[in-house]
This record gives structure tokens, C-alpha cells and sequence, in this order.
């Protein structure tokens, strides 16, 4: 994901429609349409105001954040599915096996959720099939990726079910046998799987079968890591079984065989269960559209579909494209895609959006995006890319593992010669205990577990509507101390309301909305489709004023009934002489408040005033204690707006400070601040113009990122909707996420401290050892799919 350091500011002008913003110092003029107007502008748009608004200019500030922001890198160059990759272990191998051949391992890049390995277009020219047969000397199998496609039915899990079950098979056949071959032996002595006469051959086939189909993915791996030198799990376990049935302990290879066969199957599954719960989103979209056109109706591929083209949507069907709706009404649910639980009423001028679902209603539909650049397929990606974005817990796992293994051969050597050289042990003694510190040393548990839990994490983030960029963005709102926010879209609406309507000179409040409405109603400001919203709830019909004529800088004057009216700003209506003190106290009062005031009048008195501003959200103060209730020690607001309107809305809310009429800089300087007084800072804003804020941050969050592509490009962590209230979510989910991990860390890391207690006593077995650390491994990898379910209350 790159970051776009062109994020334009806009700017109005001050006097546009002739309203007074006085009040807003040319300092806060970065942000003025952002607070004063409620526009929201991505770094797409061709921000085209109609020359008509008010007849004012509005000029573009396209340079006025050049932020030296550093973004990920984006992967390019040739992509291979890897049949098999599923965890750190097989990212090691393929460093190992594939690096010499395309210059170094600098030119890979990895992609375990989705089993794909990229090499860079750094790597230069090498023929794909070199790479594959690098990857195939591995034991693993590789071929092209195709963007787009399905995934690809992985036939080594079926295979790895067939021969972990047939390894099973065996292992309990042997057992039959030995029971059937062992007549007056008790319990005890048949458990310990010791005949007087030797092994019978019957059950030294069936178990030497069983370590066959049990090692059939491990021996391989086994193999390349003592080539290249570089212990791993999979040469620990091949160590002990063989060490296993060089002393005789048929049983115990064979148990140790099947058993790690049955973890290595867990952890295929494990990863496919993560792995399926994304791909999942890629049907949430059906792959047909039915397209209306000249000829009629017909059904066309989603992705043939061109931007423009109108679709039918039929009630309870899918969405299959971005769009905005041309005829028709219904209520959508946009839960797939949001989060949002109730469903949302769209009319024509509405945007949908793929993977959405229609209610009852018939929609006709104006494609606006190709199915590749959906807000559904740019989530798919996201998350998709997310998983390489290892968090620092995962990556110390890693580094652990790394170390942890060799270690504990270089120890189990030690305790193969040590006591028989020094203490007088026995030799056959003290070599099983060493392969039982090998078997325990296995780590299973503490490699799946971590990976396994991040990608349930960002999955289960990802279904509720908050698109987490990586797992090393899991970890840091578990840590948040303080919270830096704008104002307008986020604790705002983000555009202006009505919020009085005060007559005068006799006047009622009819007359006086029909007068602003006839000479607002061909501009595509944003206060006059406020005013017109308005009218309409209050049911009052605009009619359209003639000979309008624009007053730049002052405001718009026509004729209405026969009558000449104005209207614009305070300072006109001075100008025209037509002041007086109780309007202007009036007006202040307003103002105060956080207000923005329109006048109405004509050449014998002043008919009234429209007061607007942008509103709270309702949920706001609800949202900003459940902050403070999860350990938020403070939240800030930083804005370009002017002083007197943040103080009120913070005043509303609960804000704890407030730094108004800021420029782009001075947030970042603010942020700056906030970081020497808390270890962990969050900015939450609108993706562009607090880019360089949310930068400076420790992390990012993005309000409303569905249908802006500036705001998931910028953010570390982006909220589909304009929903406040997946912020102590967010907390709540972190937290739970990494006490999962630690949890299933120390409970990993227990179970090896026990077993080997019990072997420096002599009491521990090979197979017991095995037996648990697969049932470790079932546990942690069942305590980290919990996470896919997304409940975090009481977290």
C-alpha cells in the first residue's frame, strides 16, 4: 500500500454564498471546507465545484502537504502458489532452497495466508521453471499464481489426511498384533511393548509401515534441512524415530511418526480454516450481473462489466459491483461489507456496494467501479497482503524457533554422553532419554499457534467492518494511551444540518425558507443542499427564484414573487445598512455556538436568519467514555476549525483537550507532543489531509474508508464506515488477540518445561512426550480460532 503525498487541501472562499466566517482566522483556512462546509474530498476527485456556487471562486491548494511519509513497499514481479507453505518452518526452507537461485533471499517475498511466494522484479530474469524446481526439491509443489482466480484445491492436505490416517492404521494394527502376540502378559508389561523372544515380524511390519506413511511429508524436509545445515522440526523428529528403531523401539517410531504427522495435518488445516475464512469474501460478490442495455436484459461475467453500464439488482439478490443507484429504493445490508447491523435505505443518487445485499426493493444500478477495483476487492486485498505484515510477537516466535531447535539437539547430544561417560549411565538408557528430549523439544505448539491466532485476528477484524494492515498492527491498540481526532466526520457528521430557522419582520418560518429556498436552489453548495434538505423534511416545495443574479463575495439576489431578495452573510446585510443590534446579538449568540449563519432580506427589512452547523454524532459521547473506560487517558481533538466551535462540541462529547485552527503541520508538531507524554498514540481522520498526522503516529486510523481509496492507502488501520464506535472495539479486539498469543505461549513452553522435568526423573516416553505436544498443539490452535468469532466484550 502506498501512501499518497499529494493529499490536497481545498481551499473556499471565506466569503462563498456570502456567509460570514469571519470568525475563522486565515490560519484555520487548510481545513475550512472540511469544518465550515462539510465537504469531504478524496484525492481522486476532480473536486469540480459548479462556478455557480454563490459565484465564487474556489481556488486548489494541491501542494500544501508533501509529507515525507514512508510506505510499505509495494510486491511486484512473479508470484508462485506454494502447495505446502504454511508456516515460518517452510519460509525458512524456501529462503534456503530458492534464494541461491534468484541472487538471494532479499528477492522473495512471502504470503503464507495465501500459500504464495513472490519473486521480485529485483531477482531479474529467470525462467519460472527453475523456481519450481527449486521449490519441488523441497518437497513442496509450485505453480503460477493467477491473480483473480479461486484458490486452488491444495491436494497435499487430502493426500496428507490419507497417509496421517493410514500411518493411524498401522500403528493400531502393530498394537493388535503385539496384544495378540503377548498371552499372560499383564497390562504393564504389555504397554511396555517388550516380548521375551523378540519382536514378532508381523509387528515390526506394521509399525515399520506406520513410520513409512508417517514420515512420507517429513523425510524430505528432514532431508533438505541436513543439507543445508539448518535444524529444524522436521529433522528433530526424523532424528528421533530413527534413533527410535536403532535401539528397538518399534512402538515408539511409529508413535512418534504418527503423531507428528497428525500435528503437521493440524497445522495445514489450521492455516486452510484462516485461510478460508478470507476466501470466503471472495463470494460474497456472484460472478453474473444482469445488464440492461438497448437490446434488453442479459446475464454478463461481473468482471466483462464496463464502468457506466446500468445493472439490475432484484430483491434478496448480492451486489455484484460498486455502483450508484439510478431508480428504484429498497434497504440494503451492508453488513458483509461494514459491520453495520441494521440495514441501510438507499434511494436513486445512493452509492451500493459489491457484496452487499438488496432487500425487498428493485434496484436499476450505475456501475462505477470494475469488479477488480471494488471496495470489496480492495478489502480482499488488503487483508490478503496484511498476513506478511508479521507482528513483533509473531516474529519473535520465529527468531525463537530458530534458535530453540539446534539448542536443544546440541542438548540432547549432551545428555546422550554425558552421564554414560561420567556417572558410569547406561548407554541404551540415556540415548532413549535423549530422543525424548528431542521429541519434546519439537515446537509445534509454539510455531502454529502464533501465526494462526494474527490471521483469525484480521479476518475476524475484517468481517466487523475494520481492516487491520498487517499483524504488527494487531498489538498496538492493546497499548493505546492517548487518542488524537478531527473534528468534522468524525466526531461530526461531516456535513452542515439546519439547526434553526428564525424568522423576522413578521414573517413565519414557511415564508422565510421558501425565500432562501428559491434563491438557493440551483447551487450545489454544501449550505444550500443543507437549506434544501431541509425544506423538504419540513415538506416545504422549492420554487425557484428569477433573474438570480451572484454578489461575489457578499452572496445571491433574485426575484421572488415579483420582489427582489438577497441573501448572504452578516457583514452583506451591515454593508447594506439593514443591521441592528438585537439581529447582531442574535447572531453572535449563534455564532458562539458553533454556528454558520445565512441572512435573508430584501430592500425594505431583513425577512429572517437560517442558522447551520455541522452536527454531533449522536453516539459521540457514549463512544468517548467507552474510551476513557478502556484506558484511554486522553483523547484530543485536533482541528483547523475555529476555536469557539471545537470547544463546543468538545464540551458536548468529552473531549479531553482541545487544539483548534491548526494547519496540516501543526497537527503533526501536536502529535509530536502527545508521543513524549504516552508510549502509544493513535490519529484517527479522514485519510488525506491528517496524512501527515497519522504518519507521525504511532498508528493510523482511517474514518469511513468504504469508497476511498486515499483513506485505506494511508491508514494503518481503516474503519469501513463512519462508525465511531469499532474504536473500543478495535481496543477490546487487540487486547483479547494478544492475550490469546501470550496464553497459548506460555502454555506451549509449560508443557515442554514439565516433560522435561519428567525425563531428567527418567519417567517420560517418547510417545507420551509426542502425544503432548499434538494435544498442545490441538489446544492453542482452538484457542486462537476462537478469535474468528469477533465477541470481545468483557475482553
Amino acid at each position: 500500500m502506498s501512501v499518497r503525498k499529494d493529499a490536497e487541501i481545498i481551499k473556499l472562499d471565506a466569503a462563498c454564498c456570502g456567509h460570514d466566517h469571519a470568525e475563522k482566522s486565515a490560519r484555520a483556512q487548510p481545513e475550512h471546507d472540511h469544518e465550515a462546509h462539510g465537504h469531504k474530498h478524496d484525492h481522486d476527485h476532480s473536486h469540480k465545484h459548479g462556478h455557480a456556487c454563490c459565484g465564487h471562486d474556489h481556488s486548489h491548494d494541491h501542494d500544501a502537504l508533501n509529507a515525507d511519509i514512508t510506505a510499505a513497499p509495494v510486491v511486484s514481479g512473479r508470484s508462485f502458489r506454494v502447495f505446502g507453505l504454511d508456516c515460518a518452518e517452510e519460509v525458512a526452507t524456501l529462503k534456503s532452497a530458492v534464494g541461491p537461485v534468484v541472487g538471494g533471499a532479499a528477492h522473495l517475498a512471502f504470503d503464507v495466508l495465501n500459500g504464495r511466494m513472490t519473486v521480485l522484479a529485483s531477482a531479474g530474469s529467470i525462467q519460472s521453471g527453475t523456481i519450481m524446481s527449486a521449490i519441488a526439491a523441497t518437497g513442496m509443489r509450485a505453480e503460477p499464481w493467477q491473480e483473480g482466480a479461486p484458490p486452488a484445491k491444495d491436494s497435499r492436505l487430502a493426500e496428507q489426511k490419507l497417509f496421517t490416517a493410514l500411518s493411524g492404521l498401522f500403528l493400531i494394527a502393530g498394537f493388535v498384533i503385539h496384544v495378540m502376540t503377548s498371552p499372560g502378559q499383564s497390562f504393564l508389561e504389555i504397554m511396555g511393548f517388550h516380548h521375551p523372544e523378540g519382536t514378532p515380524l508381523a509387528e515390526q511390519v506394521a509399525l515399520i509401515l506406520s513410520v513409512i506413511t508417517g514420515a512420507r511429508f517429513v523425510a524430505i524436509k528432514a532431508w533438505y534441512a541436513l543439507k543445508r545445515m539448518s535444524p529444524d522440526m522436521n529433522l528433530l523428529m526424523m532424528v528421533a524415530v530413527a534413533g527410535a528403531l536403532i535401539i528397538g523401539e518399534w512402538f515408539e517410531a511409529a508413535t512418534v511418526a504418527f503423531l507428528f504427522a497428525l500435528s503437521l495435518m493440524l497445522e495445514s488445516w489450521s492455516v486452510g480454516r484462516a485461510r478460508n475464512a478470507v476466501s470466503a469474501l471472495l463470494d460474497l460478490a456472484p460472478p453474473l450481473v444482469r445488464v440492461k442495455d438497448a437490446n434488453g436484459e442479459r446475464e454478463v461475467k461481473a468482471a466483462d462489466v464496463p464502468v457506466g453500464a446500468r445493472f439490475i439488482v432484484r430483491g434478496g439478490d448480492r451486489i455484484a459491483l460498486d455502483g450508484r443507484i439510478v431508480s428504484g429504493a429498497s434497504a440494503v445490508n451492508q453488513a458483509p461489507i461494514t459491520g453495520e447491523s441494521i440495514p441501510v435505505s438507499k434511494e436513486p443518487g445512493d452509492e451500493v456496494f459489491a457484496g452487499t445485499i438488496n432487500g425487498e426493493g428493485l434496484l436499476e444500478v450505475e456501475s462505477t467501479k470494475p469488479a477488480t477495483d471494488t471496495a470489496l476487492a480492495r478489502i480482499i486485498r488488503m487483508v490478503s497482503d496484511a498476513h506478511s505484515r508479521r507482528a513483533a510477537v509473531e516474529q519473535w516466535v520465529e527468531r525463537f524457533a530458530r534458535v530453540y531447535t539446534p539448542a536443544v539437539m546440541v542438548l540432547s547430544l549432551l545428555v546422550f554422553v554425558v552421564p554414560p561417560l561420567l556417572f558410569g549411565g547406561e548407554w541404551r538408557a540415556w540415548f532413549y532419554n535423549a530422543l525424548v528430549l528431542l521429541v519434546i523439544a519439537c515446537p509445534c505448539a509454539l510455531v502454529i499457534s502464533t501465526p494462526v491466532s494474527i490471521v483469525a485476528a484480521l479476518a475476524s477484524a475484517a468481517r466487523n467492518g475494520v481492516l487491520i494492515k498487517g499483524g504488527t498492527f494487531i498489538e498496538l491498540p492493546s497499548k493505546l494511551k492517548a487518542l488524537a481526532m478531527d473534528k468534522t466526520g468524525t466526531l461530526t457528521k461531516g456535513e452542515p444540518q439546519v439547526t434553526h430557522v428564525i424568522p423576522l419582520s413578521g414573517h413565519d418560518e414557511k415564508e422565510l425558507l421558501q425565500r432562501a429556498g428559491a434563491l438557493e436552489a440551483r447551487s450545489s453548495h454544501p449550505l444550500a443542499d443543507a437549506i434544501m434538505r431541509y425544506m423538504k423534511e419540513k415538506g416545504v416545495a422549492p420554487i425557484a427564484a428569477e433573474d438570480v443574479k451572484l454578489l461575489p463575495g457578499q452572496g445571491v439576489q433574485g426575484v421572488f414573487n415579483g420582489k427582489t431578495y438577497w441573501l448572504g452573510s452578516w457583514r452583506y446585510a451591515v454593508a447594506r445598512g439593514q443591521a441592528t443590534d438585537a439581529v447582531a446579538a442574535r447572531i453572535a449568540e449563534l455564532e458562539q455556538a458553533g454556528a454558520t449563519t445565512v441572512v435573508i432580506g430584501n430592500d425594505e427589512h431583513l425577512c429572517g436568519i437560517v442558522a447551520l452547523a455541522d452536527t454531533i454524532r449522536p453516539e459521540a459521547k457514549a463512544i468517548l467514555s467507552a474510551l476513557h473506560a478502556e484506558g484511554i487517558k486522553e483523547v484530543v481533538m485536533l482541528t483547523g476549525d475555529n476555536r469557539t466551535a471545537a470547544e463546543s462540541v468538545a464540551r458536548q462529547v468529552g473531549i479531553d483537550t482541545v487544539r483548534a485552527e491548526l494547519l496540516p503541520e501543526q497537527k503533526v508538531a501536536a502529535i509530536d507532543e502527545l508521543t513524549k507524554r504516552h508510549p502509544m498514540v493513535a490519529m484517527i481522520g479522514d485519510g488525506v489531509n491528517d496524512a501527515p498526522a497519522m504518519a507521525r503516529a504511532n498508528f493510523g486510523i482511517a474514518m469511513g474508508a468504504i469508497g476511498s481509496d486515499a483513506a485505506i492507502e494511508t491508514a494503518d488501520i481503516a474503519l469501513m464506515t463512519d462508525d465511531l464506535s469499532k474504536v473500543p472495539w478495535l481496543v477490546r479486539h487487540s487486547r483479547r488477540a494478544m492475550g490469546v498469543i501470550r496464553q497459548n505461549i506460555v502454555f506451549a513452553l509449560g508443557v515442554k518445561a514439565l516433560f522435561v522435568a519428567l525425563t531428567a526423573f527418567g519417567i517420560a516416553t517418547m510417545w507420551g512426550a509426542i502425544a503432548a505436544d499434538v494435544g498442545a498443539s490441538l489446544l492453542v490452535v482452538g484457542n486462537a480460532l476462537r478469535l474468528l468469532s469477533g465477541k470481545t466484550q468483557g475482553a
